[in-house]
């Protein structure tokens, strides 16, 4: 019996966890049981700066355009950010790649950044993804070209998470110019 080699699921932390253990492990041989585990953390570089909880003057956008949707909690977990095919998206805090590709209804490619042993940051919808898992990346580096992958217009859905929870990113977020 062949069975579908990919699979679409709503966005949410298990399906990320589910997703990066499928990524790491190697696919299984025929009729074999295999196990889902989370990949091993990546190993830190000496100076990585996730240690440090960012504050508010820590944050930056991760794109300049037009707020199309605001956080609710509910049927909004974060903000989309309308612009124009290709522009840099940007970490909006420092810290490590904990995921980088596709697989989860809704988000198109998309990339999670591990801040804090609290606090992570993801970024939807692009067109090209310029990160790996484990890398570590700087506030204000250029991290994918936003695009409309999963989607039905040029924006980034940009999240802020705590322990796992949804929390509006403009509450981290420099106000607007």
């Amino acid at each position: 019996m062949t069975e579908p080699k990919g699979a679409r699921l709503p966005y949410s932390e298990q399906a990320l966890a589910q997703l990066a253990a499928a990524e790491a492990t190697p696919p299984p041989k025929p009729d074999a049981r295999v196990e889902m585990r989370l990949p091993p953390p990546p190993p830190r570089e000496s100076g990585a700066d996730t240690a440090r909880v960012p504050a508010n003057g820590d944050w930056i956008w991760p794109v300049k355009g037009k707020l199309l949707v605001n956080f609710n909690g509910t049927t909004s977990k974060g903000i989309d950010i309308a612009g124009k095919r290709g522009q840099p998206v940007l970490a909006s805090a420092p810290g490590r790649v904990i995921f980088s590709g596709t697989g989860v209804r809704g988000m198109g490619k998309f990339i999670v950044i591990k801040h804090t042993e609290d606090l992570i940051s993801v970024y939807g919808h692009n067109d090209e993804i310029l990160v790996k898992y484990g890398q570590s990346v700087t506030r204000g580096q250029k991290i994918a070209e936003m695009g409309s992958t999963d989607t039905d217009q040029v924006k980034l859905h940009f999240e802020i998470r705590r322990n796992g929870t949804p929390i509006d990113p403009l509450t981290l977020l420099p106000s607007p110019a």
